[in-house]
Parts: C-alpha cells; structure tokens; sequence
C-alpha cells in the first residue's frame, strides 16, 4: 500500500496500536473524554487495555438510544444522527463539561481533549456499507485554544464487526497523531493508516482548525488523501473549502466537465454556460436540484512525475472565484467519473467536452486492464441516461468547423460511434462563439510565462486580474495599478 511502504524508513517502526494508546495514558497531563455512537467504544477500548487508563480517562460514554442522544446533544433539523453538524455538537457538549468539571485552580497543567464519533455500520441487507464521522478537539497545552481535526469515513469491509475494529484503530491513530504529529500534518494524514488498508476504509474528507493548524490549508490536505490513495476524489465548494461529496451530489442531476483549467478560459466557461442551459431542459432534469462539476484528474496535476501543490491551488482558486464547485479525482477515465457518481444519485447526468476529448473516449488503449475493453468501459458510460454536450473546434489546419456529424474517430471505432451519436447520447451545442475558439490553455500559460501581454482578453472576467495579483501560473510581471478582486457567483 502505497502509505505503508515496506523497506521505508520512515515507516518501518510502526508504533503498536497499544503502545500509542499507553504513550497517551502515560502522560500525566493529557486527559478527555470519549463518546462513540453506532459503533460501539472501540477507540476507548484500546486506552482501556493499554493500562493507565485512569489519568487519561475522564468518562466514556455511548448513547446509543435516538431519545437519549437527543436528550444529551439536542435534535438535529435534519433528524440524522451521522453527520458532521451531529459530531461537532458532540464536541462541543462534551468538552464543555470538561471545562466545567475540571477546575484549572486543581489541575493548572492538564490539556483537555474530547474525542467523538458518530458511524453507521453495514446494514443487514449489505446494500449500504456504512459511513461516520470522527474527530478530536484538544488542546496541545494548557489554557491554550483548542484545534479540531474532523474527517468523515466510507466503510468498505462487508462485516460489522470488522468495520468496528477498524473504527477503533482509526480513533486511536488520530488521537495519537493529534497529539505527537500536529506540527506535520502531512505525516499526521498518512500515520491515520497505520494497521490499517485501503481496502478497509476510505477517507474522503478531512479539515483542521485551532492555532497549531492556522498555515494548514484544508484543500492541500484533501489532494494528500487523494495522492495517496485514501480516496478516489474530494471537492470544494463556491467558497473554497473542502465539502463532502455525498451532501453535495446526493440525489442531483450532475453536469460535469473536465479540464487542465490551466487557466480556465473562456471557453470552457462557454462550454459550461451552454451545456448547462440545454442540460435543464432535458425532461425529469429540476434546476434546483443540479450541481455542476468542473473535475480535474490527479494525471493533470503532476509536473515532472510529482503532484505541483501550487499549481493545485492555483486552478482551484480561479475557479471556485467563478463560484465554480471543484472536484479532484484520480479518474483517468470518464466511465470512472460516472461511475463515481452514480454512487451518490440515479438522476440524470451529462458531460460537456470538446472534441478532442470526445476522439480520446473512443481510443481503445485507455480501456486494455478491462477484460471487456471498451465495450465494458462504454457499458458503464452509458449505461444510464447519460448524455454528452459537444462543443465543436475549428480545424487548425484547414478552418473546418468540427462537430459530432463530422468528426474522426479511430476507423476501428466508427460504428461504435455512430451507434451512440444516432441514439441521442452525443448532442452537439448548437450556440456557439466562433470568435473564441481558438483560444488554448497551453498558449495563455506559454504567454503568461514568458511575460508577453494580450492573454488577459481570453479569460473570464477577472480571471486575469487575479492572475496578476497572486502572482499565479508563474506570472511575473508587475501590476499596472493595485487590484483587489472579490469571489463572484456566477448562474448555476
């Protein structure tokens, strides 16, 4: 597994999981509570077992009974109890009545810590696999303001007792990290998977805050869990903070496009904008309940075989200042994107390309590790009421408009294509700017790079601005007067 690499270094003296909770209950002034729901105590256990138990330990507690929990930590305006707004009550509460109980004038040097989970484990019927929430709010040194760490995890073990163990190694390898691995929150994220396997848990969303993560930013974390392997995508939302897919895309039509977005131009937001009026027309499609998606692959984001974390935040920033949503995913093929999203809505979904990206779909060496090749791979395309929006290209080389009727896909490919274009599932976008379709991602950076000017123009409203101000994309020259622009929301 790809964060526990044997014959590293940095990984070969794994701490045991009951010597990180002893190092815990050995600490004279680390002390807090525990209150775990749906699972059962399996984090408290392990302090429990370890020894010591009874310095670290100030109350255990399970409210297991909805009446009960609701009596303690009040009613949720959604009436779910696994939630993050469910967590954070939890926090809260119980941390409160630390600072209640345990006067300071007693115990001057003691760091206070609640640590909390609310899980849903596989049903009976095996069709939900179970999900939680899981956090820590802690201080690192006494009377100081406490951090949090919350992130919210996907069960992929098929056994309730199974997905319990792993809950508690979990629970264990955080409150250790919170304590020992804060100044590296890097570390900290992949040490959470110690003992355990990406075939166990997934970790889909994570966020720090308190001061000993104030120059932490959480969208950085997020690329961390998907560069390793800890989930298979993350989004941000208008505003630029990390949201959990599963509340964003549930139960949504979906619009997607992907991209470098290296910068995002006026083409793509065409592409948006067009595809986005012709996808609410289509029948059973409620505009209320549509959520676009501007993805970029993990493969785009690598510079020289590693990921460039600027160059991340970069692109994230530019579009989510188009009150754009983000995903980053480690998709390289669409089939995947669908898929991924057909776990969280049965509505109706499109995919809004250019050309080019259409041709790449029919390439059959993108498909050669399914035992189906692309027959398979197309099956989970379509296989719902899928629909693509094409934006059409002039040819370079000869001026041609191309679209769907015209198009070249590989000849081996041709009547495969024409199968799905004659039934619906290719439709071309009909409005069209010709004048700017001969704007490039690639030759704007080139310009921005090499310092040239005449690129502003071929960027949404603003984008260039903000280019300029922050210095993005390797921009270095200096700004004709000081610019101060602001997020904008743009029509969804």
């Amino acid at each position: 597994m790809e964060i526990t690499i044997k014959g590293d270094k940095e990984f070969d003296d794994i701490p045991s999981l009951k010597s990180k909770a002893l190092r815990i209950n050995l600490n004279e002034n680390i002390y807090g509570t525990f209150a775990e729901i749906g699972a059962g105590q399996e984090t408290c256990r392990h302090f429990f077992r370890a020894g010591g138990a009874s310095g670290t330990i100030a109350k255990a507690m399970s409210a297991y009974d909805k009446d009960f929990s609701d009596a303690i930590y009040g009613i949720e305006d959604d009436r779910r109890y696994v939630t993050e707004a469910r967590l954070r009550k939890m926090l809260t509460h119980e941390m409160n009545l630390m600072e209640k109980r345990i006067t300071r004038e007693k115990h001057p040097n003691k760091i206070f810590f609640t640590y909390a989970n609310t899980v849903a484990t596989i049903d009976f019927s095996k069709k939900f696999k179970g999900h939680g929430w899981v956090g820590i709010k802690y201080q690192v040194e006494a009377d100081a303001d406490y951090n949090e760490i919350i992130l919210h995890v996907r069960f992929k073990e098929t056994d309730a007792r199974l997905q319990q163990e792993t809950l508690g190694v979990l629970g264990t390898n955080l409150i250790y990290g919170a304590f020992y691995k804060y100044n590296e929150p890097k570390k900290l994220l992949r040490y959470l998977y110690d003992h355990l396997d990406q075939d166990q848990l997934e970790i889909d969303t994570i966020n720090f805050s308190g001061p000993v993560f104030k120059d932490v930013d959480n969208r950085l974390m997020s690329l961390q869990l998907v560069k390793n392997g800890m989930t298979d995508a993350v989004m941000f939302g208008p505003d630029g903070n990390n949201v959990l897919p599963a509340r964003v895309l549930y139960k949504k039509n979906i619009l997607a496009l992907r991209g470098s977005f290296r910068p995002v131009t006026k083409v793509n937001m065409a592409m948006y904008e067009k595809s986005y009026d012709m996808f609410i027309k289509e029948n059973k499609v409620d505009e209320n309940k549509t959520e676009v998606v501007f993805e970029i692959t993990l493969s785009n984001l690598r510079a020289e075989g590693e990921i460039d974390e600027q160059d991340f935040m970069d692109r994230a920033d530019l579009l989510c200042s188009l009150g754009q949503s983000v995903m980053i995913s480690n998709f390289q093929e669409y089939y995947k994107v669908v898929e991924y999203f057909s776990s969280y809505t049965k509505a109706r979904m499109g995919l809004a390309m250019g050309v080019n990206n259409l041709i790449d779909i029919f390439d059959e060496k993108y498909y050669r590790h399914l035992s189906g090749g692309i027959l398979e791979a197309f099956g989970k395309l379509f296989f719902k009421d899928l629909k693509v929006y094409l934006y059409p290209m002039l040819d370079p080389e000869t001026g041609e408009l191309i679209n769907s009727k015209n198009l070249k896909v590989y000849p081996r490919m041709k009547e495969l294509y024409k199968f799905f274009k004659y039934n619906g599932k290719v439709i071309d976008i009909e409005e069209y700017d010709e004048s700017i379709m001969s704007i490039f991602s690639r030759e704007i950076l080139q310009k921005i790079e090499a310092g040239e000017r005449g690129w502003e123009d071929m960027l949404p409203e603003g984008t260039a601005d903000l280019i300029k101000d922050y210095r993005l994309f390797g921009y270095t020259r200096k700004p004709l007067k000081p610019i101060r622009i602001k997020k904008r929301a743009v029509k969804k």
